[in-house]
């Protein structure tokens, strides 16, 4: 993940390749078989070897409600080095984001057996 091209949102769905510097290896996105797909709920947990990344549906839309169920729809497991790259690119694009749009505040983070994002 150190040479991350970006790529315009609404582009045609299509191989996208980055220009490589003079001796770099040039890395070609192949989008083809891209879904998208939505997320209000995230979820951490790891171990030593991985890092899993739940991603989910929060259909609760009435407070008070005794239980809330989160529809888990996608996981991701993925090593800790790659998942410390993801962090360092969440962090650039959220400081650019918050540099264009505002500070975000999020409130403090709770934390219960895995960390949850809602």
């Amino acid at each position: 993940m150190a040479d991350q091209p970006t790529k315009a949102r609404g582009a045609a769905p299509q191989a996208q390749a980055a220009q490589p510097a003079v001796g770099q290896t040039r890395i070609v996105w192949d989008d083809t078989n891209m879904r998208s797909m939505y997320a209000n709920v995230a979820n951490v947990a790891g171990t030593r070897e991985e890092i899993v990344l739940l991603f989910g549906m929060n259909q609760a839309w009435h407070a008070g409600q005794k239980d809330i169920k989160i529809q888990l729809m996608d996981r991701i497991v993925m090593s800790p080095f790659a998942a410390k790259r993801l962090a360092v690119l969440l962090n650039q694009v959220l400081q650019d984001y918050e540099t264009r749009y505002g500070k975000l505040d999020v409130g403090a983070p709770t934390r219960p057996e895995a960390s949850s994002v809602q």
